[in-house]
């Protein structure tokens, strides 16, 4: 009886049905053709920001009193001058001309000048280079192949070769039966 269980195992173990299960891997080198590294354009923007200093003059709101009295004494001043029509005219240039400077001289001493800081910001573009990984075409047994790998592999490749027999519905031809 143990000779019998013996000689079934060992004809389990060698028969091709256990072969397939199993599967065959082994370790072989390919030839590289080319290696031809890929690469993409990455965009990281970053905001950039710089400090300036504008003139700050304060508020610029001076009270009536300048402009109406300027323009009164304007239109004083322009009515000594001329004589007749031309008078009323040299009163009416005189007032217009004293609003204004008295205009200018309220607003004068309002606040001393003053610089304040700004901050502006803007955002650049900073576009980067970055290698992604190699495209590798390479010769085995005869076939050529292609991948993408994530290296340079030189001029091996090295690879696991799996062998497994094909089902029925793919055999060629059967060459052993012939």
């Amino acid at each position: 009886m143990k000779r019998l269980l013996a000689l079934a195992t060992l004809v389990t173990i060698s028969s091709p049905a256990s072969f397939v299960q199993a599967g065959h891997v082994f370790e072989d080198y390919a030839r590289v053709i080319s290696a031809t590294p890929r690469y993409e354009e990455i965009n990281r923007p970053r905001e950039v920001c710089r400090t300036a200093y504008e003139p700050d003059y304060g508020t610029q709101h001076g009270s009536l009193a300048g402009p109406i009295i300027g323009g009164i004494a304007g239109g004083v001043l322009g009515a000594q001058v001329g004589n007749g029509s031309g008078r009323v005219a040299a009163s009416a240039a005189g007032a217009a001309i004293g609003a204004i400077v008295g205009d200018r001289l309220s607003k004068r001493n309002q606040g001393p000048y003053r610089e304040r800081e700004v901050t502006r910001c803007e955002m650049i573009d900073q576009w980067e280079t970055r290698l992604t990984g190699y495209h590798v075409v390479y010769r085995y047994r005869g076939h050529t192949q292609d991948t993408m790998l994530p290296y340079d592999p030189g001029r091996k490749l090295a690879l696991r070769v799996a062998i497994e027999p094909l089902d029925a519905d793919h055999q060629e031809g059967d060459a052993w039966n012939r």
